[in-house]
């Protein structure tokens, strides 16, 4: 009789293990995140270096998961993609891939240590695959694979570089077939990889919250190309995998009329399973850190606006909405790691304060992000721009080091973080 009841206990356990595994996994029901049945809010930070840190420095990589653990942020941001060789400019260094499915195979042990240390502190991270801006290599990078590596239109800082030219080249992916193809061979690669330090398979980790598709990918000039490749590649991602999320990583409706974004239009998919927004009052000429008295203010009647005007787009469509990146400068738009922080505390309480409230009666509005987590890394110098051999910081490589870096010696900041992930996170 014991030996019977021992075979059915197996034989539950067996019959059930998929259904506890599925649970597992971040998923969307009735307009909001469910982690393991429950409602899923979380306060995170942006990390787009982790994969680097995991293959470079695995040791500094531990104790900056272990800070953001400690302060309650368990939700993070990554890069599990970047493109160029060694003398491509601005960007990260090394690339995942170099050429054309010619993959650095240190970077993706670095990718599945980085998912191994999360998954031990039950952290999750949205993978983000491509990027519409240079610091990454991402879609420039794949036209001018596809195009006999012809000359990328560098913006600034590139001498004499013009952000609409660039936007421009970039855009060129979304009706660039080659381009396109070189990409989905990348993300078969990546979404079919099996982690080699676990051997857990990339789309049975539940360590991963979503597959995000780009960093702030715009229709630009190309806009019904733009759409179209939103559609066929979240539902490309959904047939590699059933089990994990898709988002865009959508910046949203930004202030530009020519950025070729339509936050309604962009996420009307079957195949997107959340909206993402981004909120930038300096990079829009809403706030002047040099004039606060004057401009601050101001700003925040904007940004009030601003995600008050895509809260209601996502409660139209009933799906879970996050603002993925905010940032602001230290005072005085310093660029020292010693500057004061008085404006970009009050800021991030008045963003995290917004979210949590909102939250409260709209249950769609399910997380933030701010931009970004520098932990122990510092610039070379302050306002220096990134170049290899120096320290992973907050800041990609094309933007002036030390602008929005939250450091681990930011302890006013980290306070905030800290009483508004308490806030915000419904896991504790």
């Amino acid at each position: 009789m014991k030996k019977i009841i021992k075979c059915f206990i197996i034989l539950f356990i067996i019959a059930i293990a998929p259904i506890v595994m599925a649970q597992s996994f971040i998923s969307v029901k009735k307009g909001i995140f469910l982690k393991e049945g429950k409602p899923y809010r979380f306060l995170g930070s942006n990390f787009w270096y982790g994969m680097n840190l995991g293959s470079s420095d695995k040791d500094r990589l531990v104790r900056e998961l272990d800070r953001l653990n400690s302060i309650g942020i368990k939700n993070l941001r990554i890069m599990a993609a970047s493109e160029g060789n060694e003398s491509a400019l601005w960007r990260i260094q090394p690339a995942l891939q170099t050429a054309p499915n010619v993959y650095n195979e240190n970077l993706l042990v670095g990718l599945d240590f980085l998912l191994v240390e999360l998954r031990k502190r039950g952290m999750v991270a949205v993978m983000c695959l491509n990027n519409f801006w240079p610091w990454s290599g991402g879609f420039a990078q794949y036209v001018s694979w596809a195009n006999a590596n012809e000359s990328i239109p560098y913006p600034p800082p590139a001498e004499n570089g013009n952000w609409r030219t660039y936007q421009h080249y970039s855009a060129r992916f979304y009706s660039d077939t080659i381009a396109k193809n070189q990409f989905n061979i990348f993300l078969k690669k990546i979404i079919n990889r099996v982690n080699s330090i676990n051997n857990i398979a990339y789309k049975e980790d539940p360590t991963i919250m979503a597959w995000q598709l780009a960093n702030e990918p715009e229709g630009s000039n190309n806009i019904l190309n733009y759409r179209r490749w939103l559609h066929d590649t979240a539902k490309t991602i959904k047939k590699l995998d059933a089990n994990h999320l898709v988002s865009i990583g959508s910046e949203g409706n930004t202030p530009s009329s020519e950025n070729g974004t339509n936050f309604e239009k962009d996420h009307n998919s079957p195949y997107i399973d959340y909206f993402t927004f981004h909120l930038w009052i300096q990079n829009w000429d809403w706030f002047d850190p040099i004039r606060p008295e004057d401009t601050y203010q101001k700003a925040l009647v904007k940004v009030n606006e601003y995600i008050d005007t895509h809260v209601q787009i996502a409660l139209k469509f009933n799906k879970p909405i996050v603002l993925e990146e905010f940032g602001i400068s230290r005072d005085k738009n310093s660029y020292s790691p010693s500057a004061n922080v008085t404006i970009r505390d009050i800021y991030y309480a008045t963003i995290f304060n917004k979210i949590n409230n909102l939250s409260k009666s709209i249950p769609m509005v399910s997380g933030v992000n701010f931009w970004a987590w520098s932990g122990e890394g510092r610039p070379n110098q302050p306002k220096s721009i990134w170049k290899i051999g120096d320290d992973f910081t907050g800041d990609p490589p094309h933007e002036f080091q030390g602008w929005y870096s939250v450091y681990d010696t930011d302890k006013t900041t980290i306070e905030v973080l800290k009483k508004y992930a308490n806030k915000i996170n419904t896991e504790k």
